[in-house]
């Protein structure tokens, strides 16, 4: 990879993940409070929906580039010769980019989710609070609590959308990274519950945001290139 496509990956996929994870912070806190062992009421209801925005903001930058360095530059080392320079093996080359780019993003993302979720659960203390006593309390191990079941989780989607967002990019207008255009074809095609698919807001989440991350990502990355 070139210096200058490593550096429009580096920035395009910061900027994506600040994108998507500030907007959509809300929605991710009343998820974690529903998921509460205390109960949503208890762990803060729809008061202060912004806790713990400062661990997201910090992370998300480091987290989404380290995913999409890590991503590109697999996919220009694997595609660049040998038996996975094929056209028709370019899928198989997106999914181990995206695995390899998940698995790296996961050792900045797993920390910021622990005291992120923690700090929404718990209005009482603030997000340095929250780092300080986990830290006291369990080490840095326990910021990485979670890490293999996290990487398990997101592994399985990125192994469907990316080699989708790949042959999407090649065969449709919509994922130019024009964003009216992708809004008046959903809504042409699928009405407005089409724009609002899914109640849960897990689901909700990933809907919008896989829609603003890769989308954002395209747009700064053909800027700057």
């Amino acid at each position: 990879m070139e210096k200058r496509e490593f550096t429009a990956s580096l920035v395009a996929g910061g900027c994506a993940g600040m994108c998507v994870d500030l907007t959509l912070f809300p929605l991710d806190t009343i998820k974690t409070r529903l998921q509460s062992q205390q109960g949503f009421t208890k762990a803060g209801g729809f008061r202060g929906i912004y806790a713990g925005v400062p661990s997201a903001a910090i992370g998300s930058f480091p987290n989404a580039a380290a995913f999409f360095v890590t991503y590109e530059s697999t996919k220009s080392a694997l595609g660049a010769h040998g038996a996975l320079s094929a056209p028709h093996m370019a899928p198989v080359t997106h999914m181990l980019g995206a695995s390899l780019g998940e698995v790296v993003a996961c050792l900045i993302r797993v920390p910021t989710e622990v005291v992120k979720q923690r700090t929404q659960a718990s209005l009482s203390s603030n997000t340095y609070q929250v780092l300080l006593a986990t830290l006291r309390e369990e080490g840095v191990r326990g910021l990485y609590r979670g890490y293999n079941s996290t990487v398990l989780r997101e592994i399985p989607f990125s192994l469907v959308q990316f080699p989708l967002w790949e042959y999407l990019k090649a065969g449709t207008s919509t994922a130019s990274g024009n964003i009216p255009l992708v809004l008046l074809d959903v809504w042409k095609t699928r009405g407005l519950m089409g724009l609002f698919s899914g109640t849960i807001p897990r689901v909700t989440s990933i809907s919008l945001g896989g829609f603003i991350f890769l989308g954002a990502y395209e747009k700064v990355r053909r800027t700057l290139l």
